[in-house]
């Protein structure tokens, strides 16, 4: 295993990796990492995703975690992405990427893993190992969980919002028109397109003060 930190490469070295992931999660990644040669980054912050994980050319594996997070959703993710390499190793690249074989292979490591995490969370760990999701904002209760709160003031999640509401997200505002099914339709002011956005997309709500 070859762990990226910072640009700092340290072969075999899981001192790096420790320093991120709760306590007690040793065991369970030397028995997973097994015979596999992976190169582990740690990457700064970013915005699309939390991780992910892709067989390189020489048949060896990288898997990427945003070393921002929480320890016990960096072990989370670390987890999530493992799954893939281990599913796709034992079915031979003959599956999708979120497809049943590795739901179960999630689903098999987070239960017996589960003691890594708190309390307070083994239960929220449990509901999603029934049936794991294969992007976490599709998961209300680690999204809550795990959320940090912004500091704006207008800062609010897409389903706290009423039809007619107005919002901006990435620069743009957009109006919520109605709730299909478990998302949200919006119109986009600036072309008159709209957009369905999840429950927990986090956005700024426009305040009457902004709109006048």
């Amino acid at each position: 295993m070859t762990i990226f930190a910072d640009n700092l490469i340290c072969p075999m070295s899981i001192n790096i990796l420790e320093q991120y992931l709760p306590d007690h999660t040793f065991h369970h990644l030397k028995k997973w990492f097994s015979d596999y040669y992976i190169h582990i980054k740690i990457t700064k912050s970013r915005t699309s995703k939390l991780g992910d994980y892709r067989r390189l050319p020489d048949k060896s594996h990288q898997i990427t975690v945003n070393a921002t997070l929480d320890k016990q959703l960096f072990f989370f993710v670390l987890t999530h992405e493992l799954a893939h390499l281990i599913a796709f190793e034992k079915f031979k690249f003959r599956i999708s990427a979120h497809g049943q074989e590795w739901k179960d292979t999630f689903r098999e490591m987070l239960l017996e893993s589960i003691d890594v995490y708190s309390d307070d969370l083994k239960p929220i760990i449990l509901n999603f190992s029934r049936n794991p999701k294969a992007n976490f904002m599709a998961s209300p209760e680690l999204v809550r969980y795990f959320h940090i709160e912004n500091p704006a003031e207008n800062a609010v999640f897409v389903e706290e919002l009423l039809i007619n509401d107005e919002f901006i997200y990435k620069g743009d505002t957009y109006v919520v028109l109605e709730k299909k099914k478990k998302l949200y339709l919006c119109l986009r002011r600036k072309n008159s397109k709209k957009y369905l956005f999840r429950p927990l997309a986090k956005v700024e709500k426009i305040t009457i003060n902004e709109q006048q």
